[in-house]
């Protein structure tokens, strides 16, 4: 399911992107052309998350023993680095319109057709981040909200220029597409720092870190306790391991048991995930 909206997202970013250059080729706005640049990006991110996604589906193999689910990571960084340049672009085209802000002949059904274009860029955005999240994509959650991101700056654009057109403030144009960049500047550095986490092996999130305990104390029945919990998140998989004491006395087919019973439950909501436990005798408990 990832991989098949990844590869639906690059020709509707492509469709998208000839509304926006059409939109702007109508009006001659600079706002609009931002807005055009940042779909260019779209089509870009688009093909690298469709790479990234067919390559994180990839089983484990010798090379790779834990998987190759970073390389969505890997294009979500990348994604966040060509939204940023794109941001720099934009600002240096309004600060050359800024002296000789002007509009086209045909404004209003410039548009109507990048209206209909931030509809269809709503539409999908949608889809590919509630798959996202229900997929654990960091690939597709990127990408939908880059996505958003466009819709929202198309509606600011729409506005703005509609306001140009009322009032006859150009001026309105140039200053609204430097608006745009700097939006798009600050949704790139979030895409890029939140992905660059997962290539440095952040930590589980407090939620999850107590999900996991939650499922370890109700399933550690026979052991005395555990300490030193710890985990990270490769894509829609979870790493963690944490220290089980036990009776120094109890025979080790016993305690093997018991780690299979917290594993199985833990694996049952965390599914394709590895936990690892380390066992310990009772001289090793934590005082509280």
């Amino acid at each position: 399911m990832p991989e098949k909206l990844a590869f639906w997202s690059i020709p509707v970013s492509l469709f998208v992107l000839l509304l926006k250059v059409f939109a702007w080729q109508l009006t001659g706005s600079v706002a609009m052309l931002s807005d055009a640049l940042e779909t260019v990006v779209n089509v870009v991110a688009a093909t690298l998350a469709f790479f990234a996604v067919r390559i994180a589906n990839k089983p484990a193999d010798r090379r790779h023993p834990f998987g190759h689910r970073k390389a969505e990571y890997i294009s979500a960084v990348a994604e966040g680095v060509m939204i940023i340049f794109a941001a720099f672009l934009i600002l240096r085209e309004a600060g050359a319109a800024l002296s000789n802000p002007h509009l086209d002949d045909v404004p209003i059904f410039g548009l109507v057709v990048n209206a209909i274009a931030t509809l269809i860029n709503g539409a999908w955005a949608t889809v590919l981040l509630r798959a996202g999240r229900r997929n654990t994509s960091p690939a597709l959650i990127a990408s939908a909200r880059h996505i958003f991101t466009d819709v929202f700056t198309s509606l600011g654009v729409l506005v703005g220029l509609g306001l140009a057109l009322v009032t006859a403030w150009l001026i309105l144009d140039p200053l609204l597409a430097i608006v745009v960049a700097l939006n798009i500047l600050w949704e790139g550095w979030k895409v890029t720092r939140e992905s660059v986490d997962g290539l440095m092996d952040v930590s589980l999130t407090d939620a999850e870190l107590t999900a996991i305990d939650g499922l370890i104390r109700a399933n550690m029945q026979g052991a005395l306790q555990y300490h030193d919990l710890k985990g990270r998140r490769s894509g829609k998989a979870i790493f963690a391991e944490f220290h089980l004491v036990v009776d120094g006395t109890m025979q080790v087919d016993a305690a093997h048991d018991i780690s299979d019973q917290i594993e199985t439950a833990m694996v049952a909501v965390f599914p394709a995930s590895t936990f690892l436990i380390h066992l310990e005798p009772d001289s090793e408990l934590h005082m509280t």
